[in-house]
């Protein structure tokens, strides 16, 4: 159980907060720690429902106080706390979010999802830069980068964040600008968790009314001239317009489509604001094969989140990524024969096309890594018909056909409990996880915030 004195003291960490406080075992730790992802457990000593800032500075406190680790769940779409002797901090109380529209900015709680964000950001006609899927929270998906449904036009979520509040390691709130910290702001934008836990941010918004966007399913038999043409059609791709390709297999139930019951599918998807020019860069996949379904046109951001069809149930999984300079043809092959229709297990694909805004440093640097990668190959599998042992080694095998291309992988995109010291050198370039740790020396120099896939050590503690 860890620390023996922390565990007897909960009583007293309950009364320094409002919100409440659950330990392991007992009533109401299961349902507070319970996120969308249900393959992988916390093991945190005890989980503080934080419903402000200062709730946050005392679970700080009282974890620094008892040598404990700490983390933070938003949505708990990836499962961060993988030591017994930690405090959780959940988020998902400090929802809160204030549009200014002569700003442009959106001020945005530690707990709210991105849908959120969108509902108060559309009557401005202003967009946030959210991913493919409404549900998954901002801070989480922030700090890790954030690859948005319009990432080629507009970047890095990271890249349009304009300040941090985020309580530290000696138990203080700090609001954190590129003027009064820069190296701390520069950490967090790309660093996730490991200097603090974020109570809310600024981030900009883009000025977009609608977008031309969609996704069109055709039958797996024609995956392999699909995927060779996406790889040509994205080689000259304007920069307005973000498009993935993706394999899934649909059960036979009336939930779906009829087209795609019982079937493995390829489904491509598209999100532009050009709107004069999408209905024309989209046009031509209807010639290489014949669509089973054809859902491409103009709607609002608030319907963006239909593109992908992603669920939006809780449920379990295992999966990574690959970030990859280039799309050779072996490697489109690897994917097919690997984790399309006859892989072992079953796969759920998507092959993302970077590049564009997202090459480029903003104008104020953070610590998003491997910029130069062309795509992004992600592959999950559920486990309810498969053990961790066999996906894993299915995934294992792609990421091996394609490790000549690999730069490295996204912190976006990694689930399930893995081991930080393999991952670190692979979700950072050297010099990135250099100055993570310089950084980390100074703000969190005894590691308080060392949950998790992606934790850096400070730098002091490598000499």
């Amino acid at each position: 159980m860890g620390d023996s004195s922390a565990h007897g003291g909960f009583s007293d960490l309950a009364a320094r907060v409002r919100g409440p406080v659950l330990p392991r075992g007992g009533d109401g730790y299961e349902e507070e720690t319970r996120g969308f992802q249900t393959g992988f457990h916390h093991r945190a000593a005890v989980v503080v429902g934080a419903v402000d800032a200062d709730d946050v500075r005392a679970a700080v406190r009282f974890a620094v106080e008892h040598g404990m680790g700490v983390a933070v769940q938003s949505t708990g779409h990836g499962v961060t706390v993988f030591d017994d002797n930690s405090v959780l901090v959940t988020t998902g109380r400090m929802d809160d979010v204030t549009v200014d529209p002569d700003a442009r900015c959106a001020r945005i709680g530690a707990g709210a999802r991105w849908e959120r964000v969108v509902e108060r950001a559309e009557p401005y006609g202003l967009v946030p830069p959210s991913g493919s899927a409404g549900h998954v929270g901002v801070v989480g998906y922030t700090l890790a980068g954030g690859m948005g449904l319009l990432a080629r036009e507009f970047g890095y979520a990271a890249d349009h964040v304009r300040a941090v509040d985020v309580v530290t390691a000696d138990g203080e709130l700090r609001h954190v600008t590129a003027d009064s910290d820069p190296d701390l702001f520069w950490a967090l934008r790309g660093g996730q968790g490991n200097f603090g836990v974020v109570t809310g941010l600024e981030i900009a918004l883009q000025p977009v009314d609608r977008i031309y966007g969609g996704g069109m399913f055709f039958g797996s038999e024609h995956a392999a001239p699909l995927l060779s043409f996406f790889r040509e059609w994205t080689a000259g791709l304007p920069e307005a317009m973000t498009a993935s390709v993706g394999m899934i297999g649909y059960p036979a139930i009336p939930v779906f489509p009829e087209p795609l019951r019982g079937r493995h599918v390829v489904h491509v998807r598209f999100a532009t604001t050009d709107l004069a020019a999408g209905p024309e860069l989209v046009r031509p996949w209807r010639e290489v094969a014949p669509p089973l379904v054809d859902e491409v046109g103009e709607l609002p951001y608030s319907r963006a989140g239909s593109i992908y069809r992603e669920p939006d149930f809780a449920h379990a999984y295992d999966g990574n990524n690959v970030l990859l300079r280039e799309l050779d043809p072996s490697a489109l092959e690897a994917v097919r024969e690997l984790a399309g229709a006859e892989a072992p297990v079953p796969c759920i694909v998507d092959l993302r096309h970077l590049g564009g805004a997202l090459a480029r440093r903003p104008a104020v640097d953070n610590a998003v890594s491997f910029r130069e990668a062309q795509y992004i190959l992600r592959v999950l599998s559920p486990l309810d018909d498969a053990s961790l042992a066999d996906v894993r080694d299915a995934h294992g095998r792609l990421e091996a056909a394609v490790a000549p291309w690999t730069l490295g992988r996204s912190p976006n995109f990694v689930y399930g409990e893995r081991d930080p010291a393999d991952l670190r050198s692979k979700l950072y370039e050297k010099t990135v996880a250099d100055r993570l740790a310089a950084v980390k020396a100074v703000h969190d120099p005894d590691n308080v915030f060392r949950c998790g896939h992606s934790a850096v050590a400070p730098a002091a503690a490598d000499r």
